[in-house]
Protein backbone atom coordinates (compact mmCIF):
# COMPACT_ATOMS: atom_id res chain seq x y z
CA UNK A 1 0.00 0.00 0.00
CA UNK A 2 1.61 3.21 -1.17
CA UNK A 3 1.93 6.04 1.94
CA UNK A 4 1.47 9.76 0.88
CA UNK A 5 2.68 12.64 3.32
CA UNK A 6 1.21 15.73 2.89
CA UNK A 7 3.09 19.04 4.35
CA UNK A 8 2.76 22.59 4.77
CA UNK A 9 3.61 25.32 7.26
CA UNK A 10 0.76 24.35 10.46
CA UNK A 11 -1.23 21.45 9.49
CA UNK A 12 -4.29 23.67 9.89
CA UNK A 13 -6.12 23.97 6.99
CA UNK A 14 -4.45 23.38 3.25
CA UNK A 15 -2.57 19.64 4.39
CA UNK A 16 -5.24 18.98 6.46
CA UNK A 17 -7.66 19.65 3.65
CA UNK A 18 -5.74 17.57 1.08
CA UNK A 19 -5.74 14.97 3.71
CA UNK A 20 -9.46 14.24 3.71
CA UNK A 21 -9.85 14.31 0.07
CA UNK A 22 -7.23 12.25 -0.73
CA UNK A 23 -8.41 9.55 1.90
CA UNK A 24 -12.03 9.90 0.05
CA UNK A 25 -10.33 9.22 -3.22
CA UNK A 26 -8.09 7.19 -2.41
CA UNK A 27 -9.54 4.78 0.03
CA UNK A 28 -7.62 1.56 0.62
CA UNK A 29 -5.17 2.46 -2.10
CA UNK A 30 -3.06 4.25 0.07
CA UNK A 31 -2.29 5.58 3.60
CA UNK A 32 -2.47 9.53 3.87
CA UNK A 33 -1.16 11.51 6.58
CA UNK A 34 -0.36 15.21 6.85
CA UNK A 35 1.83 17.43 8.79
CA UNK A 36 2.93 20.68 9.47
CA UNK A 37 6.41 22.28 9.88
CA UNK A 38 4.80 23.43 12.81
CA UNK A 39 1.62 21.81 14.48
CA UNK A 40 -0.90 24.92 14.83
CA UNK A 41 -3.86 22.79 15.60
CA UNK A 42 -6.93 22.34 13.92
CA UNK A 43 -8.61 25.27 11.90
CA UNK A 44 -12.47 25.27 12.67
CA UNK A 45 -13.30 27.15 9.32
CA UNK A 46 -11.08 24.29 7.52
CA UNK A 47 -13.47 21.69 9.34
CA UNK A 48 -16.57 23.34 8.41
CA UNK A 49 -16.05 23.85 4.80
CA UNK A 50 -14.97 20.17 4.32
CA UNK A 51 -17.88 19.00 6.43
CA UNK A 52 -19.70 20.76 3.87
CA UNK A 53 -18.31 19.14 1.36
CA UNK A 54 -19.16 15.77 2.62
CA UNK A 55 -15.46 14.92 3.79
CA UNK A 56 -15.23 13.96 8.12
CA UNK A 57 -11.87 15.42 9.26
CA UNK A 58 -13.41 14.87 12.83
CA UNK A 59 -10.69 12.34 13.58
CA UNK A 60 -7.95 14.78 12.12
CA UNK A 61 -4.83 15.68 14.33
CA UNK A 62 -2.38 18.51 14.09
CA UNK A 63 0.64 16.93 13.46
CA UNK A 64 4.56 17.86 13.10
CA UNK A 65 6.64 16.32 10.48
CA UNK A 66 8.97 15.23 12.45
CA UNK A 67 6.69 12.22 14.11
CA UNK A 68 6.40 10.65 10.57
CA UNK A 69 10.40 10.61 10.30
CA UNK A 70 10.52 6.90 10.11
CA UNK A 71 8.18 5.92 7.88
CA UNK A 72 9.26 5.55 4.37
CA UNK A 73 6.90 7.77 1.81
CA UNK A 74 6.28 6.46 -1.85
CA UNK A 75 4.69 10.46 -2.09
CA UNK A 76 5.96 13.68 -0.29
CA UNK A 77 3.42 16.71 -1.31
CA UNK A 78 4.01 20.39 -0.47
CA UNK A 79 1.21 22.57 -0.78
CA UNK A 80 2.79 25.71 0.20
CA UNK A 81 6.18 27.51 -0.65
CA UNK A 82 7.29 27.59 2.90
CA UNK A 83 6.91 23.80 3.58
CA UNK A 84 8.21 23.39 0.26
CA UNK A 85 11.59 25.62 1.05
CA UNK A 86 11.84 23.76 4.26
CA UNK A 87 10.99 20.06 4.14
CA UNK A 88 13.77 18.21 5.18
CA UNK A 89 14.38 15.02 2.47
CA UNK A 90 12.14 12.27 3.18
CA UNK A 91 15.34 9.35 1.84
CA UNK A 92 12.70 6.52 0.35
CA UNK A 93 10.06 8.89 -1.54
CA UNK A 94 9.44 8.18 -4.78
CA UNK A 95 7.68 11.37 -5.75
CA UNK A 96 8.07 14.57 -4.33
CA UNK A 97 4.94 16.73 -5.40
CA UNK A 98 4.79 21.10 -4.67
CA UNK A 99 1.75 22.90 -5.75
CA UNK A 100 1.14 26.67 -3.56
CA UNK A 101 -2.12 27.51 -2.63
CA UNK A 102 -2.91 30.45 -0.45
CA UNK A 103 -3.34 30.05 3.11
CA UNK A 104 -7.40 30.49 3.55
CA UNK A 105 -5.79 31.65 7.21
CA UNK A 106 -4.74 34.50 6.10
CA UNK A 107 -8.99 36.15 4.82
CA UNK A 108 -9.91 38.44 6.71
CA UNK A 109 -13.74 40.10 7.12
CA UNK A 110 -16.63 38.90 8.22
CA UNK A 111 -17.30 34.86 8.78
CA UNK A 112 -18.77 34.85 5.57
CA UNK A 113 -16.53 36.66 3.83
CA UNK A 114 -13.73 34.37 5.36
CA UNK A 115 -15.79 31.48 4.59
CA UNK A 116 -15.66 32.20 0.45
CA UNK A 117 -11.92 31.96 1.04
CA UNK A 118 -11.74 28.74 2.31
CA UNK A 119 -14.31 27.64 0.23
CA UNK A 120 -12.46 28.28 -2.97
CA UNK A 121 -9.35 26.87 -1.41
CA UNK A 122 -10.77 23.79 -0.51
CA UNK A 123 -12.29 23.78 -4.32
CA UNK A 124 -8.56 24.11 -5.76
CA UNK A 125 -7.10 21.61 -3.28
CA UNK A 126 -10.27 19.06 -4.52
CA UNK A 127 -9.10 19.92 -8.30
CA UNK A 128 -5.29 18.93 -7.36
CA UNK A 129 -6.24 15.70 -5.53
CA UNK A 130 -8.81 14.85 -8.35
CA UNK A 131 -5.49 15.37 -11.02
CA UNK A 132 -2.93 13.54 -8.63
CA UNK A 133 -4.94 10.59 -8.47
CA UNK A 134 -5.82 10.26 -11.81
CA UNK A 135 -2.17 10.19 -12.74
CA UNK A 136 -0.27 8.42 -10.23
CA UNK A 137 -2.86 5.91 -9.02
CA UNK A 138 -5.37 5.76 -12.11
CA UNK A 139 -7.85 6.37 -10.14
CA UNK A 140 -10.71 8.20 -11.91
CA UNK A 141 -12.74 11.37 -10.65
CA UNK A 142 -14.09 14.49 -12.43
Amino acid sequence: MSKVLVLCTGNSCRSQMAEGWLKSMLGDLAEVYSAGLEAHGINPFMKRVMENAGIDVSKHTSNVMSEYKDISFDYVITVCDHAKDNCPYFQNALKRISHSFDDPADATGTDEEQLVVYRKVCEQIRQFCIKFCNEEFGVLYT
